[in-house]
């Protein structure tokens, strides 16, 4: 498994980091013995890299206990913010909570430190300052080696950043969100913004909640996946027209290359600007499938045909600046003048 640095001053972490939504999850993740395993058979296959988060349930504890022994091993990622509590101060990157979730999760993790602290959802109620300022005391004092953030807008990432550099707090070194072969939107202003700031990026949900793996279709749900046992609002960002027809173009691809859905959508995301993609398991049979995506490799041609199906649609301003780009790359090109345009 390759590994790269996560952002310019980062950890060095391996390509598929290790979720663990699933662990202890009643009614659809595995038990604790289930998730040992699973921690076991990643390590072996070269990775170092776990993600978890408060709001996952027992997961951090889990993790605890999976790691005793060979904490040095991995870079150990969680994540606060979302609601975990009916309090005022239960959620959010507020101080206060920013605070007290570091020291929960760092008991539930049996860890003296977080190696990556990252914020799970941007808070708009809350300052940006008060944010950055927290986390750097959090830094400062050894308990979190690196910050990141997760689930925000472009330009906010963009003036968190700002105002990190103007306070002189400790920087943000990754940006941790969806990406996968139905969910693209993140190229149009993220990805940018990521490579010009020297931030690193993970993905998650890179098979679209099971959408990618080749056993969702219309009208036919399968109860193996996430998608077909529970209902979430925000899976109609990827179980629409637009998501079966790319999971079908999918299907169609991982049958000419001789691999599994799954495994091609995993592996399209290895020729992308990505640092890392979380990978999840519920049973050993499918973290051995998604872990075989390492040597799957994607023809050009398929690749092209990928990206086609996959394509973000047309949107203003993006598709109206991408068109005058190219005019002012090459005029010849351009067919109808500006005030035609």
């Amino acid at each position: 498994m390759r590994t790269r640095r996560l952002g310019h001053s980062g950890p060095v972490v391996s390509e598929f980091a290790l979720g663990t939504m699933t662990f202890g999850m009643r009614g659809w993740g595995c038990d604790e013995a289930t998730a040992t395993a699973l921690v076991d058979r990643y390590l072996e296959a070269g990775g170092n890299f776990l993600d978890t988060a408060d709001a996952y349930g027992s997961a951090e504890e889990i993790c605890g206990r999976a790691l005793k022994g060979r904490r040095e091993r991995v870079v150990l990622g969680t994540k606060a913010g979302l609601p975990v509590g009916a309090g005022p101060d239960d959620g959010g990157t507020g101080r206060v909570h920013l605070t007290a979730a570091c020291e929960r999760s760092l008991r539930r993790l049996d860890t003296d430190h977080i190696d990556i602290f990252w914020i799970h959802v941007d808070d708009e109620r809350t300052p940006l300052e008060e944010t950055l300022r927290a986390l750097d005391d959090l830094v400062r004092s050894g308990k979190v080696r690196h910050i990141g953030v997760s689930n925000i807008r472009a330009y906010r990432l963009m003036q968190a950043l700002a105002v990190g550099d103007r306070l002189g707090t400790d920087r943000l070194i990754a940006l941790q969100g969806q990406y996968n072969l139905i969910v693209r939107t993140l190229e149009r202003e993220h990805f940018p913004l990521v490579a010009q700031e020297g931030l690193g990026f993970v993905g998650w949900s890179p098979l679209g909640a099971g959408m990618l793996t080749g056993k969702i279709t219309p009208g036919q749900p399968s109860q193996d996946t996430r998608l077909g046992q529970r209902t979430v609002a925000l899976d109609r960002l990827i179980k629409n027209e637009h998501g079966f027809r790319v999971a079908a173009a999918v299907r169609r691809g991982a049958r000419e290359l001789g691999c599994t859905p799954a495994q091609l959508a995993l592996a399209w995301l290895r020729t992308r600007p990505v640092t890392a993609v979380i990978i999840g398991a519920r049973t050993q049979a499918q973290l051995a499938e998604n872990l075989a995506a390492l040597d799957v490799v994607v023809p050009p041609q398929l690749a092209a045909d990928l990206q086609e199906a996959s394509r973000l649609p047309d949107e203003y301003p993006g598709t109206f600046i991408d068109i005058v780009q190219g005019w002012l790359h090459d005029p010849r090109s351009m067919r109808a003048g500006p005030a035609d345009a």
